[in-house]
């Protein structure tokens, strides 16, 4: 009886934790997001940085869930996008799949990190969760835009590779290192 209880408390620890970091690191992205750099109908933003990040610190589902509480609250039209803006009209608007698209970037992204600790297959698995990301963002920028494929990737891919990447560097050098510190601070519970 006395395990069951531990145990039970030991799970409701967890549990709160989980929910706390889950919205520190929903209010992270909510504060990286908006600064954006306008080049074209895409801006670069630092959003997936932020994913990536909080897929170290939180793992592949809490991390997702980061970022669905993210996109809600730009949903509800509070200024977090990229360019601070806000609103479904974001969502329906030509950068919308890309929005939308982190959802599965964050998921395979986060199973592959889970998963692997070698840091050349998280790598692998960032670049494919972003190609995923880039594949929804494409696409619904063709329908919206009535865009050839071609033009798409080149107003919306192309120029975004060398900055997601750098991105992806970045996340691969610090997530880990920040997981790491967590863990000595008995912070992380992963």
């Amino acid at each position: 009886m006395q395990d069951q209880i531990t145990s039970g408390v030991a799970g409701q620890k967890n549990k709160t934790y989980a929910l706390a970091m889950t919205a520190l690191m929903a209010a992270v992205t909510c504060v990286l997001a908006p600064m954006a750099i306008p080049i074209g109908p895409v801006p670069i933003s630092l959003t997936n940085l932020a994913i990536y990040l909080s897929l170290y610190l939180l793992g592949w589902k809490w991390g997702t869930v980061s970022y669905v509480v993210y996109m809600l609250i730009g949903m509800v039209g509070v200024p977090v996008f990229s360019g601070f803006t806000g609103g479904l009209g974001k969502l329906a608007g030509p950068t919308g799949g890309y929005i939308i698209g982190f959802v599965p970037m964050a998921v395979l992204a986060g199973l592959v990190i889970d998963h692997s600790r070698s840091r050349v297959i998280q790598l692998i698995g960032m670049a494919a969760a972003t190609a995923v990301c880039y594949a929804f963002g494409t696409a619904w920028f063709c329908l919206s835009m009535d865009s050839t494929v071609s033009a798409a990737l080149g107003l919306c891919v192309f120029p975004f590779i060398p900055g997601d990447v750098a991105k992806m560097l970045l996340a691969l050098t610090f997530g880990p290192m920040l997981r790491s510190r967590l863990e000595r601070a008995g912070l992380y519970r992963g």
